[in-house]
């Protein structure tokens, strides 16, 4: 009898642990499953709208409204400036920097700070285009840059400059910035290699 009973109790054990062994072998499939699709599956996030549009961005790649707008803040940023605010500048300048290129564009930016700290010369930029290039990762901003000593202004003149992006997660970053020779430039430069 007791046997019996003994028998009875291993087999209903058994069954239990076959049945445990069962759910915990599907849960950890299942969750292999959710784990790799979330992994590849493109992310999106829906940014607050700072115009009149709803924006999202994609793992996918970049959208060229959020580029532009990116850019457009970018410009701004990092074209205006006074001596009383280069640090803040050069702060929120290298929060934008893509981490391959922050030690480069430190070392532009802190040439900027050295030659300008302590002076009276700031500078404005008015924007008159922008391009983008979300598939190379690049921007183009042409305007208008003011250069004054104190409330004189000393310099206006048209100027074109290009930002160079990187696209990682869901994150675009500065890795580059240069400013580009304008058409007059180039036909004066051409003008004189003729002669």
């Amino acid at each position: 009898m007791d046997a019996e009973i003994a028998h009875e109790t291993a087999q209903r054990l058994l069954r239990q642990r076959n049945w445990l062994a069962l759910v915990s072998g599907g849960l950890g499939v299942t969750s292999v499953i959710a784990i790799s699709s979330a992994a590849t599956q493109e992310r999106e996030l829906v940014l607050v709208p700072i115009t009149g549009q709803s924006l999202t961005i994609s793992s996918a790649g970049v959208a060229q409204e959020y580029m532009e707008l990116v850019t457009r803040d970018t410009a701004l940023m990092l074209l205006n400036r006074s001596p009383e605010s280069l640090d803040y500048w050069m702060e929120q300048i290298l929060k934008l920097a893509d981490p391959k290129a922050h030690g480069r564009l430190k070392a532009e930016l802190v040439k900027i700070v050295t030659e300008q700290r302590g002076s009276d010369i700031a500078q404005a930029f008015v924007i008159r285009s922008l391009k983008v290039d979300p598939t190379a990762l690049t921007s183009e901003v042409s305007g208008t840059l003011k250069t004054f000593v104190g409330a004189q202004v000393i310099a206006s003149e048209e100027r074109r400059f290009q930002f160079r992006w990187t696209y990682t997660g869901l994150r675009l970053s500065l890795s580059g910035f240069s400013q580009l020779a304008n058409d007059a430039d180039k036909n004066t430069n051409q003008k004189d290699a003729l002669q």
